[in-house]
């Protein structure tokens, strides 16, 4: 006679063959490279929406480089950043020339209805007016750099924080 323990050992033994077999069987015919996780507005694993001219490509692959990046109040070259020296230094490698406090850069470019990929986006986090600025990877995620956790980052627009104090969005780039 088996006890219930080595009876349930061996059930289990059973099933996680099954299971196992189950799962080599379906993804079989499958490539073992995983494709990007499909998210809203074309965002592939790069977070660059598609389709982007390539100019904005190119905006956007310098900002997603500096991910991780440190924030440094007042800081604009690569030994920190402060959102809008961020947003100015991306630009620039571009040869895009931006203003370099949040205000003035709310005043740069035309104001657009609908965020698209390289937009600057503004928030109010505190005070009047835009006091927060970032640059659009497409319609759902934005990358900035904020003073809390401290580093370059890409956020989504959905967020409760950033969706409840979204003002606009302005485009400057050049294509």
């Amino acid at each position: 006679m088996y006890s219930c323990n080595a009876l349930s050992a061996k059930g289990l033994a059973v099933w996680l063959a099954v299971a196992l077999a189950a799962g080599t069987t379906a993804c079989g015919g499958r490539s073992a490279v995983p494709r990007p996780f499909p998210t809203p507005g074309g965002t592939a694993r790069t977070g660059i929406a598609s389709p982007a001219s390539p100019f904005v490509e190119g905006l956007l692959r310098t900002a997603t480089d500096l991910l991780g990046t440190p924030y440094r109040n007042g800081g604009s070259t690569l030994d920190g950043f402060d959102c809008s020296g961020f947003v100015q230094y991306v630009f620039a490698q571009h040869g895009v020339r931006v203003p370099r406090t949040v205000r003035r850069q709310a005043e740069a470019g035309a104001r657009v209805p609908e965020v698209a990929a390289g937009d600057l986006v503004f928030f109010r986090t505190d005070g009047n007016g835009p006091t927060h600025v970032g640059i659009a990877l497409g319609p759902d995620r934005f990358i900035h750099a904020p003073s809390s956790r401290g580093v370059v980052r890409v956020e989504p627009f959905a967020a409760s924080y950033w969706s409840s104090r979204f003002l606009e969005a302005r485009r400057v780039a050049v294509e």
